[in-house]
């Protein structure tokens, strides 16, 4: 893995948890910190206890949360942990009964009963979170049972991580009115350069998402990637395995076999696989002409008719499923597959309809022939 691929496709790299690659990436991040500054204008924060690079997407996307997390309260129980350790010095030690007495007392829109079991598993959760990203260290006990008894204590440490998870703002958030108020404020401080903007817009694009699609919002930042495609082909493919392509409409960052950057597509488990039988499907009935494509390329479908697909796939292909898939009822296969098309952008939820996006096309695959008589599941499936 390159110090680039490291840098972007990990949150931060804390000396304490590994002090090997700390060093290794501080020793080469000045070969790439000009590339990241001008190209994506991120900046690096190194010190003593860590390597950050401050990523932020072009655009805001539903899929950007943090995974880990399903439900609000748990971003909320995130925001308190990180306001709780502001007053904690580093390697400071508290008790989990300090940290839920400060949440009770400090969140003014609700009441945190702590007897309920749904407000201690959200807290754990997030308490996982930050363990595992080196926020916090757990010094004695287990915060498992806390969530089984409101009346358990732990022992943790702070790491000092927390004053760097949330990105440092220029401005005064508090006179943001809405989440887009976020993303202009990102460009202000740019010398309102024009050109530097759509720049930075469009590598963030391309190292941070699936793929570029061509709208009325982004026409500028799409005739500079078409303008300018052989520069930035050439100047990725020096840092990294990849191929840019681009299409009238659409481009796409094409990562090699031997590129670390991030989360990829296909991974290794059957949703993936699922997914790419699926799109085989769509462009099975693009190419029968059972769905058009418009001018702009960007297919859409009532939600009965993408229902419709995804069902036909579990109908045609389930044999090929772990049971896990295979037991699953329609609506929860739908529910699953629609959710995992969304976090990779093959697919845009518009509420009345569901927008195909064009990656669906470079992403499709079958069973071999001999798919049916080779199938042989059976109940001791392992996902």
């Amino acid at each position: 893995m390159t110090t680039l691929e490291t840098v972007l496709s990990k949150r931060w790299i804390l000396k304490s948890k590994d002090k090997e690659l700390y060093y290794r990436v501080k020793d080469n991040i000045g070969g790439i910190k000009k590339f990241i500054n001008e190209k994506l204008g991120y900046p690096v924060i190194v010190n003593q206890y860590m390597i950050k690079v401050e990523k932020t997407p072009a655009e805001a996307e539903s899929w950007m949360g943090i995974l880990d997390f399903n439900d609000k309260m748990e971003y909320i129980f995130l925001c308190l942990i990180l306001m709780f350790l502001e007053d904690k010095e580093t390697e400071e030690q508290f008790v989990l009964s300090e940290l839920t007495d400060y949440i009770q007392s400090s969140y003014k829109e609700e009441e945190i009963d702590w007897t309920l079991y749904n407000n201690r598993r959200h807290l754990v959760k997030v308490i996982k979170y930050c363990v595992t990203y080196g926020i916090i260290f757990v010094n004695d006990g287990d915060e498992e049972s806390f969530a089984k008894d409101d009346t358990s204590e732990v022992l943790y440490e702070n790491t000092g991580a927390s004053r760097y998870f949330m990105k440092n703002f220029s401005r005064n958030i508090m006179d943001y009115n809405n989440p887009k108020d976020f993303a202009q404020g990102e460009w202000i401080d740019v010398n309102e350069d024009r050109g530097v903007v759509r720049r930075q817009r469009v590598y963030r694009r391309l190292l941070m998402c699936p793929g570029m699609y061509k709208t009325e919002e982004n026409e500028e930042d799409f005739a500079y990637i078409r303008n300018y495609r052989n520069m930035i082909g050439e100047e990725l493919a020096e840092l990294f395995d990849c191929e840019l392509q681009v299409y009238r409409t659409s481009a796409f960052l094409v990562l090699g076999e031997e590129c670390r950057l991030g989360k990829c597509f296909p991974e290794e488990n059957t949703s993936s696989d699922i997914i790419l039988l699926c799109n085989s499907i769509l462009n099975s009935e693009i190419e029968k002409g059972n769905i058009e494509v418009p001018p702009d390329e960007h297919i859409r479908l009532t939600k009965q008719q993408f229902q419709s697909i995804i069902e036909k796939c579990k109908l045609k292909y389930s044999k090929g499923f772990v049971k896990k898939y295979r037991d699953m009822s329609t609506g929860e296969f739908y529910k699953k597959i629609e959710e995992d098309m969304k976090k990779y952008s093959f697919i845009n939820d518009y509420g009345d309809y569901i927008e195909i996006n064009t990656i669906m096309g470079k992403a499709a695959g079958a069973y071999p022939k001999d798919f049916d008589d080779n199938t042989d599941k059976t109940e001791e499936d392992n996902e």
